[in-house]
């Protein structure tokens, strides 16, 4: 999130359907949760200058894509005072991860954003709790 209480999201294109989402993406052998999520950060939007929060939410979302069979997602609170995105992968290397645009968006914007899908579906909800009560003191589980 940034000082105006924007999130970030990140686009997915892929051939049945597109939706908005954290960065993110997965850990590295022998690599942490926190040094997973800097470099996704980094690769992926060109963050470097973030104040790393606790995990809030947490979800697992089965599915079948390729070698795929779903994900176990973690969500870091993450604050920064830049609204830039200037990722360190290449455009080439972004659509190899089926990642088409980022934005930053408001909890109104994507309230008001019928025609596309997010994920976690009800972030904006999860949003507004986080920006009225702060982060809460267990781990939350989004559901799908």
């Amino acid at each position: 999130m940034d000082d105006d209480d924007r999130v970030l999201l990140v686009h997915f294109q892929f051939p049945e359907w597109t939706l908005w989402a954290t960065p993110g993406g997965g850990v590295e052998p022998g690599e942490s949760l926190e040094v997973a999520i800097r470099r996704e950060l980094k690769e992926e939007v060109g963050l470097v200058d973030v104040e790393l929060g606790p995990v809030i939410w947490e979800r697992t979302h089965e599915f079948e894509f390729a070698e795929y069979s779903g994900q176990h997602e973690k969500f870091f609170l993450v604050h920064t005072s830049t609204d830039v995105i200037a990722p360190t992968f290449s455009k080439q290397e972004l659509l190899a991860e089926r990642l088409t645009g980022s934005r930053w968006w408001t909890v109104r914007e994507i309230r008001e954003a019928s025609d596309e899908q997010f994920a976690p579906r009800r972030l904006a909800a999860l949003l507004e709790t986080l920006l009225k009560n702060g982060p809460p003191e267990t781990v939350i589980d989004t559901g799908v």
